[in-house]
């Protein structure tokens, strides 16, 4: 998702996935012509920054100029371009795309970028939707470009790889969780709140975390009077291309992520219709979002194998069996 504050003081999520108007299906733009180069077997990583709010933003060069500053953002099955930078580099137009949002669709135009580079791997003939997007953000990079890979995202040493698929273990400090591949992106099978099984998606792109109705509803009075200290709070939201909502900001007691457990979750609820694109309208489940990412060391995700990989920072070591889980 792209979603960025309206200040200080709000709070922020994301954009989600495009589809092509000659289709009334929700799906990416296609991207038949595209030439993507595999991924080195262990690819210098590509170092980063991130904006005020936290988001990684990659060194991207199109058209061999730049580099340009695109967000990384796994809760888009597509990548996009601010119309600034589009109209910077004069690119040709391609057919529109309808991008949706959290709070909803809207038909933007197309352009094509002829060469699109990060890192080592370098597409071309890349169609994407050109945005308003605020700042100086110059676009997105959506789970796309990825192809089946690894993403590792280093939020302690600040860089990104892309990596072969690979299976991997839980062991000392690291947590391994399975998930599935839906609408491009990754949700997290194991998981539940309260013992109560919900499905939660990792989205790079979303300052906070969000949840559903379901899921909100699954936190009952005895929660509510464990957490008599942190009581909710209405918070104003604002996308990247200017979309404004309101959400609720609650805590969940005890969250639980294949063999991560976690405590006190901070995380907002907003009746938005992303989940229903998503198709868990109906089912509890939670959109990770960078406040609770970046609490880790690093996470990858690998498209290929269904995995998400939690690294431990210190302040999420599992703690003694006698104690409760440590606070996000």
């Amino acid at each position: 998702m792209i979603i960025a504050p309206l200040s200080r003081r709000h709070l922020a999520t994301g954009l989600l996935a495009l589809s092509a108007t000659a289709s009334p299906l929700t799906r990416a733009i296609a991207q038949a012509s595209a030439q993507t180069a595999p991924p080195e077997e262990d690819p210098a990583p590509i170092d980063t920054n991130r904006d005020p709010f936290e988001h990684m933003l990659a060194p991207v060069s199109i058209n061999d100029r730049g580099p340009f500053r695109f967000m990384i953002d796994t809760g888009a099955n597509t990548s996009c371009i601010s119309n600034s930078l589009a109209q910077q580099l004069m690119l040709a137009k391609a057919a529109p795309a309808v991008v949706h949002t959290v709070v909803g669709a809207r038909e933007r135009p197309g352009v094509l970028i002829d060469r699109l580079k990060v890192g080592e791997r370098d597409r071309k003939e890349v169609r994407v939707a050109a945005l308003p997007l605020a700042g100086d953000l110059d676009g997105v990079l959506g789970v796309d470009w990825l192809k089946g890979q690894r993403l590792e995202l280093g939020f302690k040493s600040k860089t990104i790889a892309i990596t072969r698929s690979k299976y991997e273990v839980s062991k000392e400090g690291i947590a391994v969780v399975p998930a599935r591949r839906s609408q491009g992106q990754l949700t997290i099978v194991d998981a539940d709140l309260g013992g109560r099984r919900i499905s939660a998606m990792i989205d790079s792109g979303a300052q906070m975390s969000l949840c559903n109705a379901p899921l909100r509803a699954l936190i009952g009075e005895t929660s509510r009077r464990e957490l008599s200290d942190h009581t909710s709070s209405r918070v104003e939201l604002e996308s990247l291309i200017g979309e404004q909502f309101v959400g609720e900001l609650i805590y969940l007691p005890f969250l639980r992520l294949g063999g991560l457990r976690l405590g006190l979750v901070p995380v907002v609820f907003a009746d938005v219709p992303v989940f229903e694109l998503w198709g868990l309208k109906d089912k509890p489940a939670i959109v990770l979002g960078m406040d609770l990412l970046t609490q880790f060391d690093a996470v990858a995700l690998d498209f290929g194998q269904g995995q998400v990989r939690f690294d431990l920072g210190e302040a999420l070591r599992a703690p003694p069996t006698n104690q409760q889980p440590r606070s996000a």
